[in-house]
């Protein structure tokens, strides 16, 4: 935000703007149609918000959301009647669990210590 504060709309790659005016078309577009559709059709319609979520706060959060929901699905599966009354207070905490490794994550950067998985791509070796 700073650099398009000072350098202005040039500093952004080109047809970003066209882009972004793009997906601001498909947010509302997608917003009124879910609200104008009859239930049983608009609840199958996405959210816009939801759907922005990981590009503001990162991709492991996608990623935990679509494990949490694998999760849910599978526990109503099991035990609906369970499931329906415990699914929020777990969800929470696995939220707030997420939240709290923010931290330590916080400390191993800033004492420049590595994580203990690593990972390398590295070029083949031709025949």
């Amino acid at each position: 935000m700073a650099i398009l504060g000072v350098e202005g709309f040039s500093a952004l790659p080109h047809h970003c703007l066209q882009l972004c005016y793009g997906f601001f078309a498909f947010a509302i577009l997608a917003n009124l149609l879910r609200d104008i559709m009859p239930e049983k059709f608009g609840k199958w319609v996405p959210l816009p918000m939801a759907m922005a979520v990981p590009f503001l706060v990162g991709a492991y959060f996608a990623i935990d959301m679509c494990v949490g929901s694998l999760v849910v699905y599978v526990w109503h599966k099991v035990n609906s009647r369970k499931a329906s009354l415990m699914v929020p207070a777990v969800a929470s905490g696995l939220i707030c669990g997420d939240g709290l490794w923010t931290l330590p994550s916080s400390i191993l950067a800033l004492a420049k210590i590595n994580p203990p998985i690593c990972m390398n791509f590295l070029p083949t070796k031709s025949l």
